[in-house]
């Protein structure tokens, strides 16, 4: 169950360019988001598994990059967390997968909600505003947006002119990802959180899909504590080695 959602996230969310190596699926995204420029070692390996690493690293660094490895506890080989320990691969942004059946809870209709279903620069500049991402990431986000080839909706709250919650959805099969759910500062505690995430599921749960999903830092108490309250419940967790020596993604 954990390999085939993780198959679905990398669907979701989409890198801009993908390389198969020997069971290992290689991203690159221009460095925007730890997801979409990682090693995810999710399939059988028959190659040894240093000479393997060693070619990630040398991969990575040809694009000016350090090298992350995404893990969970279905990663080939099985070890492969170990390893990497001892190699001097540092753990970090250790992150929850949650899940929702639809069809199990009452989904309100939130009116203030606004949902569409086309990609444009008001979303993705109103996205890195609330958000604060830095500014040259968002040539490879939207690059990231239009690459998603499965149905989308972009979900925003108007509150007197402004912009003051957004989030994002993407639909494969029967499940519903959520992305991106941000409010501004001083709307937080508010409800709007929750409100673009039931609008969202209402989206999904109208287009067919049956599961929500969303990935979330353990460390993100707020909102996990959201998530909670509204009815996710955690499925697995991940987390990531990588070489200490670049500066970080953005998680």
């Amino acid at each position: 169950m954990i390999t085939r959602f993780e198959e679905i996230s990398m669907n979701l969310w989409p890198a801009l360019q993908t390389v198969l190596y020997d069971g290992w699926v290689l991203r690159f995204a221009g460095g925007y988001t730890r997801r979409a420029n990682s090693v995810n070692p999710i399939y059988q390996s028959t190659i040894d598994v240093d000479k393997k690493i060693e070619y990630c690293r040398e991969f990575y660094a040809t694009k000016g990059m350090r090298t992350l490895f995404k893990i969970t506890n279905e990663v080939h080989p099985p070890d492969l967390d170990k390893i990497l320990e001892t190699k001097g691969f540092a753990r970090e942004a250790e992150t929850s997968v949650q899940t929702i059946g639809i069809e199990q809870i009452a989904i309100k209709d939130y009116g203030l909600v606004r949902i569409v279903t086309s990609l444009d620069d008001f979303w993705i500049d109103n996205f890195f505003r609330l958000s604060g991402a830095v500014s040259e990431n968002k040539k490879p986000l939207k690059a990231m947006l239009k690459n998603i080839k499965m149905p989308k909706c972009f979900a925003y709250i108007k509150e007197k002119n402004a912009i003051v919650a957004c989030g994002l959805g993407v639909l494969e099969q029967y499940v519903i990802g959520l992305f991106d759910i941000v409010v501004a500062t001083g709307f937080r505690g508010k409800g709007f959180g929750g409100r673009i995430l039931n609008s969202i599921l209402l989206w999904g749960k109208n287009e067919g899909a049956k599961v929500g999903f969303l990935q979330v830092m353990v460390d993100n108490k707020t909102a996990l504590t959201l998530y909670g309250k509204i009815g996710f419940k955690e499925m697995y967790r991940y987390w990531y080695r990588v070489q200490e020596e670049r500066a970080l993604f953005n998680p």
